[in-house]
């Protein structure tokens, strides 16, 4: 499923973001950048050991990476030339500031994309594997971070990509999608 929003594209796709031909994947990753599971541990199993040799550089240097927080490190063997971490919310219920939090970890891996100059980036669904947050709640999130950014603060930025793992995660992005985009999938 594709928008446009402006002159930039906005794709959900069902698929495994460690074969994406973008500028940077994004990687849902833990706080010590250590690899883990889902994402994180197919984007460091398919990048290979640069990556995380880089992490550990970083959280030697600056520590863990708060909540919300983004950086980024080349992409090893992955066809991307970066990979950006960014450290989603744990579900709570809500009543945690887990929307914002969501929402900031989207927006900051966007402002480093930016800050690197990237044309493409591809994302994940954000914290609804092991941290819990409910996918619906997490694509409405997710879609209206980064249709507000593409809209407003986008310069080099111009695909945006969603690369969803499971049928059903790749449909609650699609409804979500539907409901947030203002004009029809091309």
């Amino acid at each position: 499923m594709q928008y446009l929003i402006g002159k930039r594209t906005f794709v959900l796709e069902q698929g495994d973001i460690t074969t994406q031909m973008v500028d940077a994947i994004v990687n849902a990753a833990n706080s010590r950048l250590m690899g883990g599971g889902g994402v994180d541990g197919a984007i460091h199993r398919a990048g290979g050991p640069s990556i995380m040799q880089e992490c550990r550089d970083i959280v030697s240097q600056y520590g863990r990476l708060p909540t919300g927080e983004a950086v980024s490190t080349t992409g090893g063997n992955l066809h991307a030339p970066y990979v950006i971490h960014t450290v989603g919310p744990i579900w709570h219920g809500g009543g945690n500031d887990e929307p914002l939090l969501l929402a900031s970890a989207y927006r900051n891996s966007l402002l480093r994309a930016e800050h690197l100059r990237l044309v493409s980036i591809a994302f994940p669904s954000i914290s609804t594997g092991a941290y819990g947050y409910p996918v619906g709640k997490a694509s409405m999130v997710a879609i209206e971070t980064v249709k507000e950014f593409l809209t407003a603060s986008a310069r080099s930025i111009s695909k945006v990509v969603f690369v969803l793992f499971d049928t059903s995660t790749y449909t609650s992005y699609c409804h979500a999608a539907r409901e947030v985009m203002s004009t029809p999938p091309h």
